[in-house]
């Protein structure tokens, strides 16, 4: 397996496979790789010829406040799983080639990039959509894997391939969850044992919003309501967020349509730590 740091090698790479008639998968990542990043390149090994994973840690998505710096950064160890799940390639670039020096242009998908993630991280989503249209253009893939974890990103970068007529497939995996239904996330690593366990209440709280539904609730407060009641009686948490809404254009409707895919989303800091994680009635994004 080859580790490509210099963005003309691999896009000489990129040229090379395509004019091969390769079906090439991009696994865009930021590194620190666990079970949620892996099967999604096994996913891309079962669909693909090559397979590349990209990592970089991107600074144009986080804010003054989020935790870029200490973001876990160990590319051996992720070459090392990479390898286990067949991937061919692993693009490792820095950020002083992605972002040279005079860099001005940015990607931004208007209307679904300011509501929830981008509320509460502003110019969130513009990193995310210009880093994802650079790899894009670098690697030439047919297809991208993402995580439904992150499902606003899908719903986004979907926008974004549609839009610009990018003619490559998105690809969503399950969100994979620890036993007791964490969601797994490299940002779990920041939390002590006790808010390892107190993390459990962000499932907890998506479950009851999906039963109450199940029951027949479709009032989008009072759904919101029961979830924000469970996170609230777990004193190491913190709400930032709590929304329904349509997963097709984010908009936020009184009363669940049983004909359209509804996104349960929340954000809540578990002591100094954000975690996210969410479900999708009716459907998928």
């Amino acid at each position: 397996m080859e580790i490509i740091n210099r963005i003309p090698r691999m896009m000489s790479m990129g040229r090379e496979l395509k004019a091969r008639g390769k079906r090439v998968g991009l696994v865009p990542t930021m590194g620190a790789f666990h079970e949620g990043h892996l099967s999604l390149m096994s996913r891309a090994r079962e669909m693909c010829d090559t397979v590349i994973a990209s990592v970089f840690v991107n600074p144009t998505q986080f804010g003054p406040s989020d935790d870029y710096e200490r973001y876990p950064r160990d590319l051996a160890r992720d070459a090392e799983l990479a390898f286990t799940r067949g991937v061919d390639l692993i693009f490792a670039p820095l950020a002083s080639e992605m972002y040279a020096d005079g860099f001005s242009t940015y990607v931004s998908v208007e209307g679904l990039s300011d509501k929830l993630e981008g509320a509460s991280r502003k110019g969130h989503f513009r990193g995310v959509t210009t880093v994802v249209n650079k790899l894009f253009n670098i690697v030439q893939p047919q297809f991208a894997f993402f995580g439904r974890k992150d499902a606003q990103q899908v719903i986004v970068v979907k926008r974004m391939v549609q839009d610009l007529a990018m003619g490559i497939e998105i690809v969503v995996g399950p969100t994979v969850r620890e036993e007791d239904g964490v969601a797994l996330s490299s940002r779990n690593a920041y939390l002590s044992s006790e808010e390892r366990k107190a993390a459990v209440v962000l499932r907890k709280a998506l479950e009851r919003g999906r039963a109450l539904y199940t029951s027949g609730e479709r009032d989008t407060s009072r759904l919101a309501a029961a979830m924000r009641s469970i996170i609230e009686a777990e004193p190491r948490a913190r709400i930032d967020y709590v929304s329904i809404n349509d997963a097709a254009d984010l908009s936020a409707p009184v009363v669940i349509s049983l004909d359209r895919a509804t996104l349960l989303s929340l954000a809540v800091f578990i002591g100094a730590t954000r975690l996210i994680d969410n479900v999708v009635l009716n459907g998928e994004i």
